[in-house]
């Protein structure tokens, strides 16, 4: 664990020096600032929302924008250069401790980026709207903080073996990026719309399940608005799962399997690559 514990701080002192991270820890503070009166604005008031409504107009930011990041400095960071790869590895330290270690150091520093935002954004609005609805704004916190894990794990896979080709491995996230956020639910809703009508509800319930971004999406609405939150949607999730406690269950299973089986996958294929 020791170990473990160097390479994580290793990565966060890294990380916590790079501009890009600190560039993106102010953007996602004041994109939440905005988020949060813009629901005023738009209807021709002034002021910020409360927690309530700021919550559900940052569960979208949060979808867009994390994954992005996540993959992002995930593939920029965890792809091993030429010649650093070779010295890296050549210590008497396991490969998948390094691998942990350097997961979990970049971890903090994007989670901590992410509280700052949040942290900052939630003092504005307790100041001018009070705390009601705070647990909601916790929530998409906290949704944030998991997809994170999950594609931050993602990213971990697509980097190893890959020593010297940032480049592709860039490249490659962001086409999971854009498969995983975008294109998944237009290819979902378009083969359902085929289908008969119960074909389709069960096609569209197993697809949130199986798509990180939309189980968080899922999870995170039904927590804030109640199990009516996608309306005759909900009802169907909930016959099909089994009711309330079973749904976020299933939900919850799928971010950890997401979150745990990449990086395990990503162990095992640096252990085996030539290095």
């Amino acid at each position: 664990m020791n170990h473990v514990y160097l390479c994580a701080r290793y990565e966060l002192l890294l990380a916590v020096r790079s501009r890009w991270l600190q560039i993106f820890a102010v953007v996602f503070a004041v994109l939440a600032l905005l988020v949060a009166s813009s629901g005023y604005i738009l209807s021709g008031g002034y002021g910020l929302q409360d927690f309530s409504r700021t919550a559900e107009s940052l569960v979208q930011l949060v979808l867009l924008l994390v994954p992005l990041t996540a993959l992002t400095f995930g593939a920029l960071a965890l792809t091993a250069e030429r010649g650093g790869a070779e010295m890296l590895y050549s210590q008497p330290v396991s490969r998948t401790r390094i691998l942990v270690g350097r997961f979990l150091g970049l971890w903090l520093a994007l989670s901590a980026a992410q509280l700052l935002g949040f942290g900052a954004a939630g003092l504005v609005v307790n100041r001018e709207a009070g705390s009601e609805g705070v647990g909601a704004f916790l929530v998409v916190a906290g949704m944030s903080i998991g997809l994170t894990t999950v594609f931050l794990s993602i990213a971990a896979l697509l980097a190893q073996g890959r020593s010297g080709r940032r480049a592709r491995v860039l490249a490659t996230a962001l086409v999971v990026w854009f498969v995983a956020v975008v294109l998944y639910d237009v290819a979902v809703l378009g083969i359902a719309s085929l289908l008969r009508s119960g074909t389709a509800s069960r096609l569209l319930i197993t697809a949130a399940l199986l798509n990180p971004v939309d189980a968080a999406r899922t999870a995170a609405l039904m927590w804030i608005e109640g199990t009516a939150a996608f309306g005759a949607a909900s009802l169907a999730l909930l016959r099909f799962t089994g009711g309330p406690a079973a749904a976020f269950l299933l939900l919850a299973c799928s971010g950890v399997i997401w979150s745990v089986a990449p990086l395990v996958l990503a162990a095992r294929r640096l252990s085996r690559a030539d290095v």
